[in-house]
């Protein structure tokens, strides 16, 4: 690919794209074109990294950290949560990434290789970062708007678990659509990244496949585990929220 043609074209989409939420009157339109800035800049330090780090069980496990540390960080920023929590949701992305991976490897559907497990676990865990978010948003904004059903509950002696069903089972729905609706329309709608970047990388249609089947079971298994967590550690907070996050 023509690196010069490469910036010409993110440029125009960058410039559509800041036009169109501006126009819209989206808030914070600097943010979309500052992600592409980001992802430019972090592709950048990623691709030389990794060229030196792709075959070393040590780099690519501390690679896996970071990954981890920067998702934490997002999500807690999100959330708007306080320090105290913040070691509970790098639990929770720890053990959403850890559970499918430990899976995937153990009954040898990839080959246990630094390589791939660098490959799995990043995109568990960027998906898993992703439904956290999603579920905690989610949670946050249905018990600020079921208060008074919830309160109701309460003064009936429920207990706050119980008052919270709805907006937990809300939330936990709402968090896991877009990594459903992307398995779902696999092959119909999208041809995800595993798929695509495993053809390019020399592998047979059929194991490209077998590989983003892999990744998207895994993907749902994170997030499965992602709202299980949130609705446990979440939902049932000692005060309501009065107003929903924005």
């Amino acid at each position: 690919m023509d690196i010069a043609r490469t910036v010409l074209t993110v440029a125009l989409l960058v410039a559509v794209t800041y036009a169109l939420v501006r126009a819209v009157g989206v808030q914070h339109a600097w943010l979309q074109p500052w992600a592409i800035l980001r992802a430019v800049v972090q592709l950048g330090v990623l691709s030389v990294l990794l060229s030196g780090i792709v075959s070393d069980p040590v780099w690519v496990a501390v690679f896996l950290g970071v990954m981890v540390v920067a998702a934490t960080a997002v999500v807690a920023s999100r959330l708007r949560i306080g320090p105290g929590r913040v070691p509970l949701i790098a639990l929770i992305l720890v053990t959403a990434a850890a559970v499918p991976l430990l899976l995937v490897f153990a009954t040898q559907a990839i080959d246990f290789t630094p390589r791939y497990v660098l490959a799995t676990g990043g995109i568990i865990i960027g998906n898993a970062m992703t439904v956290t978010t999603l579920a905690g948003r989610s949670l946050q904004s249905a018990i600020a708007g079921q208060r008074d059903e919830i309160e109701g509950w309460l003064a009936l002696g429920a207990t706050p678990r119980r008052a919270t069903r709805r907006a937990v089972r809300s939330a936990s729905s709402t968090a896991l659509i877009p990594s459903t609706d992307q398995a779902r329309t696999t092959g119909i709608v999208t041809l995800p990244g595993a798929f695509v970047g495993a053809i390019f990388g020399g592998a047979s249609p059929l194991d490209a496949a077998q590989f983003q089947v892999l990744v998207l079971a895994a993907v749902l298994a994170a997030g499965a585990i992602v709202v299980g967590a949130t609705s446990i550690f979440f939902g049932a907070p000692r005060t309501l929220p009065l107003l929903p996050v924005d």
